[in-house]
This record gives structure tokens, C-alpha cells and sequence, in this order.
């Protein structure tokens, strides 16, 4: 085994308890103007360690929230720089937060909780959550290329939004439903208390335990200097 490398891939429970850090203590020290630097240096550190994809996939939705949210601030206040970036944090942290997640694969995911005995309600449910956006995205544009096959027109027009695009796409919603649970079912994962064996396991390496350190000493220097 490798014992130090920088993998593409970080240690799922590591990613995760890093993502709700980094989103706790943006809230927190949201009015800090220091805030900023510090998460300026988990963008570039997340970067490093493989998840700028992820980073990438936020950066729309942080622009355009982020961005209104921050002006709607700076007009309620009458103009207070301050204000508009207090609120600019509070997104940017739950931005690199949410990038920080969605680069961990859901089957990785599953895997590392069921290996320190997580309830297997849990296991399950963060295993649909997180395969739920990518299959609602393939769906969405399956959907609309069908529409385009048979000439169906813009969705803006609501009879054609509700006969050409919400029926179809809540019936393959309904039938995929029907496909996970057989699926799920097929695969022994029960709700029950039952043995289970993990043929494929997760373990951290010297590499997650330098990124956790980084993202701690980062906000540790963010409050002393």
C-alpha cells in the first residue's frame, strides 16, 4: 500500500467531516474579512488534492447566488461593503462545502460507512441522496431530447412544458423508483439487522490526514492573525 500519495480521490468520512468543517466555520467567522484568505487557500487546497471538478460544477451556482444574494446585502444596508461580503462567505463556504462532497463517489460513500458500522437506513439514504442529482440530470436530458425528436417545441409553451416534458419525465421518475428498489433489494441490502461482507475497502492515507490538517491550521491561522 501506498502510505503517502495525492489522490485523486479523497477518503470519503475525511471529505465529508471537512466539508461540513469548512461550511461551520465560514457561517461562523462570515463577518471576518480575514474569511476571505482563508477561503481563497481551501479553494487552491482543494485543487491540489483532485476535486476540481467538483469546484468547477459550483462555480455557476456560486456566481449567480452568491453574486444577487451579495447585492441584495450591500442595497439593504444602504451600501455597506461589509454586509455584502459577510454574505459573499457565508456562499463561498457552502460552495467549496458542497464541491468538497460532490467529490466523493456514492458507492465510496457507502462503502466507508458501512465499514464503521453506520445504520443501514443511513448507509442507504445517503447512498440514493447522493446518485440522485446525476440520474435527475440524465433523466432531464433524455427527456428533452425526446421532445426534440418529435419536434415537440419550447417548454416555455405550457401545454407543451406539461404533456411533452412533466409526463413523461415524472413516469420514468415513478419507474425508476421501482428499478432502485428491486435493485437495492437484489443487492441484500436490507434495513434489517443482518451480516453483511465488504469485498472492497476504504482506508485513509497519509494524504487525508495532510488535507484535514490543512483545512484545521488554515482556519486556526484565519483566527489568530
Amino acid at each position: 500500500m501506498t502510505f503517502f500519495r495525492f489522490k485523486t480521490k479523497l477518503y470519503p468520512l475525511i471529505a465529508i467531516a471537512a466539508s461540513l468543517f469548512v461550511i461551520v466555520f465560514g457561517l461562523v467567522m462570515a463577518r471576518s474579512e480575514d474569511l476571505c484568505w482563508y477561503l481563497l487557500g481551501v479553494l487552491v487546497w482543494l485543487c491540489i488534492f483532485g476535486c476540481f471538478q467538483g469546484v468547477l460544477k459550483m462555480l455557476p451556482a456560486f456566481i449567480l447566488f452568491g453574486g444577487a444574494f451579495a447585492g441584495i446585502a450591500y442595497a439593504s444596508a444602504g451600501g455597506d461593503l461589509a454586509a455584502a461580503l459577510s454574505m459573499l462567505n457565508r456562499f463561498a463556504a457552502l460552495f467549496l462545502g458542497v464541491a468538497l462532497s460532490m467529490s466523493v463517489a456514492a458507492v465510496r460513500m457507502t462503502r466507508s460507512l458501512s465499514q464503521v458500522h453506520t445504520p443501514r437506513a443511513v448507509t442507504l439514504g445517503m447512498l440514493i441522496s447522493m446518485s440522485f442529482v446525476p440520474m435527475l440530470k440524465g433523466e432531464i436530458k433524455q427527456v428533452r431530447e425526446a421532445m426534440k425528436t418529435r419536434g415537440a417545441g419550447s417548454v416555455f409553451d405550457p401545454q407543451i412544458l406539461y404533456r411533452a416534458f412533466l409526463v413523461p419525465f415524472v413516469m420514468r421518475l415513478v419507474n425508476i423508483s421501482d428499478t432502485l428498489a428491486l435493485s437495492v433489494e437484489t443487492r441484500g441490502f436490507t434495513l434489517g439487522g443482518g451480516l453483511y461482507s465488504i469485498y472492497k475497502k476504504e482506508y485513509p492515507v497519509l494524504s487525508d490526514l495532510l488535507f484535514i490538517l490543512g483545512i484545521v491550521a488554515g482556519a486556526v491561522l484565519a483566527v489568530v492573525l
